[in-house]
């Protein structure tokens, strides 16, 4: 069966489609967008089970990733807005839309997507913090990436920019959540988790995660870097109910002890190189938008970096 990734790349190449996955879905009227949406897609990736390496089924399918919305929605004093005066323009923050069912896809048997978009500020405001679902959506394996611009490749590239030892406390917090869903979440009579619990005795996808966000949190504070496929054998085992709820449990104190000496050891910094960060999304609008000087006010450097930038990109033809 060719995969989903597969069946957005263009024939006799590697490159996915110029159009998204949001794009195609909205211009079939399954995806309800702001108007200006579609065309501003910028990234695109699978997530879930099937970027974890435990599962291959793209029957159900969960899309992350960030757009570019229109530059006064960014810089709203383009608008004419002041901040705290009179009417505010609404923050485009996210889109999501969850169970669009594409009865055309995978030949007929149909496939139902999740989507989720950022902002691009937005989505660099939650890389910055280290949020975990938007740090695995910028690692997830080539295979899954379904669309990117040269923004977005550009942002997977510097994807390592975005990582300091604060994803310790995040990743943690993520996990204890999971600990505490597998102890008193009831699932729906009739689901595929509550057959899970009547077989296992616990939801094994609450541990799975629980055991891949603890190996996901130790890869970045050991290593600088992030493979969500490392520990996919693990994940799979675990799926199918060979830990009990109390190995995972040991598995989740035993982990803690050895991260706050991993956190203590890290070569990572202690927090996010803001301006660094800063600098890289100021790049990516440049290379969007074309220019950002009415939008934002530079030092005398920085304009001048921003402008070589931009003869750079009008060189390589972005």
């Amino acid at each position: 069966m060719e995969s989903a990734a597969e069946e957005t790349r263009s024939e006799g190449g590697n490159r996915p489609r110029p159009s998204s996955i949001t794009q195609r879905l909205s211009a079939r009227k399954l995806a309800q967008t702001p108007k200006w949406l579609p065309g501003a897609v910028a990234y695109e990736t699978i997530m879930g089970s099937v970027a974890y390496g435990v599962s291959s089924d793209t029957s159900d399918m969960d899309v992350y990733g960030f757009c570019i919305p229109p530059k006064d929605k960014i810089f709203p004093h383009l608008a004419g807005e002041i901040p705290g005066f009179g009417r505010q323009i609404p923050r485009f923050e996210v889109y999501q839309q969850h169970h669009i069912n594409d009865s055309a896809a995978l030949g007929g048997s149909g496939r139902q997507y999740d989507l989720t978009l950022f902002s691009i500020v937005k989505f660099f405001q939650l890389a910055l913090e280290n949020n975990p679902n938007i740090l695995d959506s910028l690692f997830t394996p080539v295979s899954c990436v379904l669309h990117a611009t040269a923004v977005g490749e550009r942002v997977r590239e510097q994807r390592r920019l975005f990582l300091h030892r604060g994803a310790w406390q995040k990743f943690k917090g993520y996990a204890f959540s999971q600990v505490h869903k597998m102890d008193i979440k009831t699932p729906q009579p009739g689901s595929k988790r509550a057959a899970d619990v009547e077989r296992f005795g616990f939801d094994a996808k609450f541990a799975y995660h629980i055991v891949r966000l603890l190996d996901e949190v130790e890869q970045i504070l050991t290593t600088g870097d992030l493979d969500l496929q490392r520990d996919r054998e693990r994940l799979k085992a675990i799926r199918r109910g060979e830990w009990t709820a109390e190995q995972v449990r040991e598995f989740f104190v035993r982990k803690e002890r050895e991260l706050e000496t991993a956190y203590a050891e890290s070569r990572l910094p202690h927090s996010p190189n803001e301006a660094a960060i800063k600098q890289l999304l100021l790049e990516c609008l440049e290379a969007h938008f074309g220019s950002l000087e009415q939008a934002v006010v530079v030092p005398s450097q920085e304009r001048e970096l921003l402008a070589q930038i931009r003869a750079l990109c009008e060189k390589a033809g972005v």
